[in-house]
């Protein structure tokens, strides 16, 4: 085992915010603390949010209410890339619906397009993020527009679901599926999974070993290893350890903690002994299409090794494939 702690391998950490810094308006249990140590040890710190819902600029006032550090060009968020996207592809003055927050509407106009609410002032594209209150007149007249097959269609992200305190809410992703159904079209994604989104949060931190950290395997950990950097995956959000273990190959993180405070631990080797893989005193090895796990349920290296070996055996996985467990008595 490596006593090293596991984030001193990285020069840079570029975090998730809702799942692993926080749920809901409240910080997660550890993760305030966990990043004020990042100054002390010379890691520099990105937010990677695909949440279109509010500005970086208020993000990170947020993050300073509860005492994480927090600089305004520290946050990257996924309205950010959504308004990129679109200036890449409109011509300047271009009429943009706006089917989100006033955040996205103020950084669609950064960029030199004309933010509209209504499709009669004919928008040439229709941009879609998170907001909290939107509702069926803004998804109709999203609709409306996109009738229209010449129209644009970028989103900000298709993420499913958004954890808050009382528990795990419908998404961006659940209201952008709502105007592909109505209108049988799918959008441009902006945001997470993709990898711009990291490398620019990378270069803003001159970084080049960045950790980024998630609790989703298919925005974080999927946009992290699309964009070629170090994955780890923790607990305190959407995906758990047996999601995990049944990733598709795009979707494995190269680590696994528990919080954020795991950042801080000494991360385990993990060796192969003729298919028996160990990490600490667990063992897993496969034997067709189940797992025989020697080791702990409550313990996180009986995880770690149960995934090294089940990816070992499944190297290409397209769908998320899920063994079936045997845990056996030590």
């Amino acid at each position: 085992m490596s006593d090293a702690q596991l984030i001193s391998r990285f020069d840079a950490l570029l975090a998730d915010l809702d799942g692993v810094v926080y749920r809901g308006p409240h910080a997660i249990p550890g993760a305030v603390e966990a990043l004020q140590r990042l100054d002390g040890i010379g890691v520099g710190l990105g937010y990677v949010t695909n949440n279109a819902s509010r500005t970086p600029a208020q993000v990170a006032a947020h993050l300073r209410e509860l005492g994480a550090p927090a600089e305004d060009h520290q946050v990257v968020s996924s309205s950010q890339a959504g308004a990129d996207l679109l200036a890449s592809l409109l011509s300047p003055g271009s009429a943009v619906l706006i089917t989100g927050s006033p955040a996205l509407a103020h950084e669609v106009e950064l960029v030199g397009l004309k933010p509209v609410h209504s499709a009669e002032e004919n928008p040439v594209a229709v941009v879609q993020g998170f907001n909290p209150a939107i509702g069926w007149k803004d998804l109709a007249e999203a609709s409306f527009v996109l009738a229209d097959g010449e129209v644009l269609w970028v989103a900000t992200n298709t993420d499913m679901t958004l954890p808050q305190t009382r528990g795990t809410a419908p998404g961006n992703g659940s209201l952008v599926a709502v105007v592909a159904a109505a209108t049988g079209r799918q959008p441009l994604v902006a945001g997470k999974p993709e990898a711009p989104l990291f490398h620019a949060a990378a270069k803003r931190l001159s970084s080049d070993r960045p950790l980024v950290v998630g609790d989703r395997l298919d925005t974080d950990i999927l946009g992290g290893n699309r964009a070629g950097f170090a994955t780890v995956a923790v607990l305190t959000g959407i995906d758990t350890l047996e999601t995990m273990l049944a990733a598709r190959t795009e979707e494995r993180p190269r680590y696994i903690i528990r919080d954020l405070a795991g950042l801080y631990e000494a991360y385990p080797d993990i060796d192969n002994d003729g298919g028996t893989f160990r990490c600490g005193n667990a063992t897993a090895t496969v034997a067709g299409d189940a797992i025989r796990i020697a080791g702990r349920k409550d313990d996180l290296d009986s995880w770690r090794a149960a995934c090294a070996a089940w990816w070992a055996a499944r190297p290409d996985a397209d769908v998320p494939t899920a063994p079936e467990l045997e845990w056996l008595d030590q």
